[in-house]
């Protein structure tokens, strides 16, 4: 009985220091970072963008179409999407099928859309303004842009272009790494695409932002971010240049304004493009880019 008794204490003695040590262990461990934060080169204020030369024409070269997890090889087709059937699908009109494969939506309108107030042509085949003409050399184009009180502008995958709100180009088309001229680096020399205008109507300003991957490999050379932030409401004005390095690929960039950062999200991929390592997305310090200071990066 005493026996039994000696034991059952020796017993809870230990499970009493295996649960301390088990506590002290945690308590010294440093936990997993999720996140990450880093410094941006720069800034360097541009002059005025209207007073910059268009940098040189060079050779647009896309970079290749990497692929996703388990699509087979880099650069293989996507899989077509299924299209849904039955008698739901078909009484209500909500799609139109090719065979088997989904080829468009059709949504019921309840009203039509109203008219554009003014309509004129873009950045495309034979486009010409104020710095000479666009010619076409990489498909597909990628164009996006905003617009904002007095301007709208255009962006392609290696051009941009100011307009006024009745179509007449003030500025451009020029390369879009001209807006990197005298930064220095990849930002200035490259000019590789998957370019974003956006337009901040919280603070007025215009932000450009595309990357300059070629001859990266994410360790000596690493893969860039190139940023331009207006220092006024003129998007044919001065703007603060920054450039977020990254070890990994920063494939298709997208990104948005919003009163605390703006906000970036990637697809990346290891610096090779054969393999996929998720999606990333950074926050920039909104509030230094905006007033030309030092600004840092914070990626989840």
């Amino acid at each position: 009985m005493r026996g039994s008794k000696v034991f059952r204490i020796v017993a809870v003695a230990a499970l009493v220091l295996i649960a301390a040590s088990h506590y002290l262990t945690d308590r010294s461990a440093k936990p997993e970072r999720l996140w990450t934060a880093s410094e941006a080169s720069g800034p360097i204020r541009s002059a005025r963008l209207r007073d910059l030369p268009p940098a040189p024409r060079t050779r647009f070269v896309p970079q290749p179409v990497r692929a996703f997890r388990r699509s087979g090889r880099t650069g293989a087709p996507l899989r077509p999407v299924l299209a849904p059937s039955g008698p739901f699908a078909d009484a209500f009109g909500l799609l139109r099928r090719a065979g088997t494969v989904l080829s468009q939506f059709v949504f019921p309108s309840v009203s039509a859309i109203p008219a554009t107030d003014r309509n004129f042509d873009g950045i495309g085949q034979g486009f010409s303004g104020p710095s000479g003409t666009f010619t076409v050399n990489a498909a597909p184009p990628d164009p996006n842009g905003d617009v904002g009180p007095n301007h709208y502008v255009q962006i392609v995958n290696s051009d941009f272009a100011v307009f006024d709100k009745n179509g007449t180009v003030l500025y451009g088309p020029v390369q879009s790494n001209t807006l990197w001229s005298g930064f220095g680096g990849g930002c200035e020399t490259n000019n590789d695409g998957d370019a974003i205008v956006l337009y901040d109507p919280i603070a007025d300003r215009w932000i450009f932002t595309q990357f300059a991957v070629t001859g990266a490999n994410g360790t000596t050379r690493p893969f860039l971010q190139c940023v331009a932030v207006s220092a006024t409401s003129d998007p044919a004005g001065a703007y603060n240049r920054y450039a977020f390095s990254y070890v990994s690929f920063p494939d298709y960039p997208k990104m948005g304004v919003w009163p605390d950062a703006y906000y970036i999200t990637f697809n990346r991929f290891n610096a090779a493009g054969t393999a996929f390592q998720g999606a990333r997305v950074c926050a920039y310090d909104r509030a230094h880019m905006l007033a030309g200071q030092s600004a840092t990066q914070q990626c989840f």
